[in-house]
């Protein structure tokens, strides 16, 4: 592998989005449905658009392709040269898909994550690729290959990002940086406060702990430091459908291109904030261009 490549252990998937006109109808009500596309999407997927169009070196790894999202995330990962000759074709099973409805404030996702984890359709990851990359994206989803990846970073050395895990996991005591939504701390935390939790990550890791909070300022912080936070940009989205993802994709750049912590969430932050405003992300991606011009908007 060349230098600085990026090795994302992850997930990947195929979105059909639905971008309404309206509110999110109630049931048994009517939406009007304004664009609809059928695209890579996941964690993952979305992340290495971002970071395949900001001129990253990437390998892929992780969630097995099925009959309907081989053909699409071949055709995207090909049109933007990156290397998913390690992940596994199973041609008895469709693939990972999920649905989602967008309006002007809320997302609806509807999908098969039910059937996708009571089989395993991952792939075990390669040392060699993590040994022999500069940093590593993993996604927390899938139980021992998840564990393996932290074990393999820590023999081999290399420095991992990583998302949503709960604050006294492994993957969060060993992570280089680690980005959470709130929504993930409402549903896993719901009786602690922000601050209480913050606390509680940086305690338990040496790395960089980001909670990402929507429109409200960002918390990041350190162990033994107090939390720093970080205002967002002002921006009226087209659609948050990736803006997680995006701003994912945001932190393993800076990680790659060794900034500090303020540069790290400063261009997270942007490079979500771009994100929100073009859907879908895969024709509309975060340029350098338009974050470092969103930055200039601290």
């Amino acid at each position: 592998m060349e230098e600085k490549t990026i090795y994302m252990y992850g997930m990947i998937l195929v979105t059909n989005s639905f971008l309404l006109s309206n509110n999110f109808p109630k049931a048994e009500g009517y939406g009007d449905i304004h664009k609809r596309y059928i695209l890579t999407g996941g964690e993952t997927g979305t992340a290495a658009i971002v970071l395949a169009n900001l001129g990253c070196k990437l390998i892929l790894d992780g969630t097995h392709l099925g009959t309907i999202t081989e053909p699409i995330n071949r055709e995207c990962f090909h049109k933007l040269n990156v290397d998913i000759s390690r992940l596994t074709y199973d041609n008895t099973y469709d693939g990972c898909l999920d649905y989602v409805f967008i309006d002007k404030d809320t997302r609806t996702i509807f999908g098969s994550f039910g059937e996708y984890f009571n089989k395993k359709h991952w792939n075990t990851p390669s040392i060699k690729d993590i040994e022999a990359a500069n940093v590593v994206a993993l996604d927390p989803f899938f139980m021992d290959e998840t564990m393996l990846v932290v074990r393999y970073c820590r023999e081999t050395g290399t420095k991992y990002a990583t998302i949503d895990c709960e604050y006294d996991s492994d993957i969060n005591r060993y992570c280089e940086i680690n980005a959470i939504s709130h929504s993930f701390l409402d549903d896993h935390y719901p009786n602690l406060s922000y601050e209480e939790l913050h606390h509680k990550y940086t305690e338990n890791t040496d790395g960089l702990v980001i909670f990402t909070m929507g429109s409200k300022p960002i918390m990041y912080g350190r162990k033994g430091e107090p939390i720093k936070y970080y205002k967002t940009y002002p921006i009226t989205p087209i659609s948050t459908l990736g803006a997680g993802d995006c701003f994912k994709a945001g932190t393993i750049y800076a990680l790659n291109e060794g900034m500090n912590d303020y540069e790290i969430v400063s261009f997270a932050s942007a490079t979500s904030a771009v994100a929100c405003l073009g859907y879908p992300i895969e024709y509309n991606p975060p340029t350098l261009e338009k974050i470092r011009k969103m930055q200039e908007k601290e």
